[in-house]
């Protein structure tokens, strides 16, 4: 598989399209997952408008199996993050067959 953008890609190129620095365009990326990273946590969910939303997802305690010997383990209940992809994108990216 191939590998993606680097961050420094990334940058790069937001910055020849929006005409700006590097400095400003790394700027605008920490601030957005700064922001993205805050609000999730303070109000469970932060939507990305045409890409996706991260969502805060409570998980409940259950018993799993340990792979190795089979034996049954008790998994505790966490706090998880999830991102669910926008219509729009998937549809974009992987278009359904007809």
């Amino acid at each position: 598989m191939a590998k993606g953008m680097t961050k420094t890609q990334l940058v790069r190129a937001m910055a020849e399209k929006m005409e700006l620095t590097n400095k400003q365009s790394a700027s605008f990326l920490e601030m957005l997952a700064e922001t993205a990273v805050k609000e999730t946590k303070k109000n469970g969910e932060f939507t990305i408008p045409g890409i996706g939303k991260l969502v805060k997802a409570e998980r409940k305690a259950r018993v799993g199996r340990n792979p190795q010997t089979g034996e049954p383990i008790k998994i505790k209940a966490k706090t998880v993050v999830k991102f669910r992809i926008a219509k729009v994108a998937k549809d974009t990216i992987a278009p359904p067959k007809k």
